[in-house]
Formats: structure tokens, C-alpha cells, sequence
């Protein structure tokens, strides 16, 4: 099980974006994340007529470690570190380590 999933607010802890807030649209395999917002850099794209697309500046989400963001908790408005516990009828979910709270419901 993961600690971080899709969908999940997070806040940058590290790097240009510190501090910032977004949402995760994709986990990747080498463990970096993509956030809603967050380290944006401009491409150069160039036109493909045969695929249909525009040239031109284009911005996009880069990938971030995971280790330079945590998982917002909303109880008490900061990042949050997430640990797995398995409850007594033998599921395993996440929860926030400041306040045992269950961040899957």
C-alpha cells in the first residue's frame, strides 16, 4: 500500500514550489509524483500537423520527489506524515501520525 495516492491534497515541503498546495493527478513508478499546479515549467513545442498539434509555449506539471512533499492533513491545516495500520477486521488503511486520524474513509 502506498502513502500517497491520486487525489490527494498535498503540501511542497522542499524546492522552487515550497509551500505550495495542490492535488496528485498521477503517482509514477521511479517514486515521483505529478501535483495539480506545481513545479511548472515551459515547454517548446513544436507542430505536428499529421497529429493535430498546435506549436507553441506550452506549461506543464514536472514530476516531484515524493520525499519533497507530505499529505495535507485538514484537522490541523499543515503537512502530515502517513503511516498504515491494519485495523481489527483485517483491512489496512492510512493514517495521519500527528493524530491517529484515518486519512481513508
Amino acid at each position: 500500500m502506498n502513502r500517497l495516492k491520486k487525489g490527494d491534497p498535498v503540501i511542497v515541503i522542499a524546492g522552487k514550489d515550497k509551500g505550495r498546495q495542490g492535488t496528485i493527478l498521477r503517482v509514477l513508478e521511479n517514486g515521483k509524483v505529478l501535483v495539480e499546479g506545481v513545479n511548472i515549467a515551459k515547454k517548446h513545442q513544436k507542430p505536428n500537423p499529421n497529429a493535430g498539434v498546435q506549436g507553441g509555449i506550452i506549461e506543464r506539471e514536472m514530476p516531484l520527489d515524493q520525499s519533497n512533499i507530505m499529505i495535507f492533513n485538514p484537522i490541523t491545516k499543515k503537512g502530515d506524515r502517513v503511516g498504515i495500520k491494519t485495523l481489527e477486521d483485517g483491512k489496512r488503511v492510512r493514517f495521519f501520525k500527528s493524530n491517529n486520524e484515518v486519512v481513508d474513509v
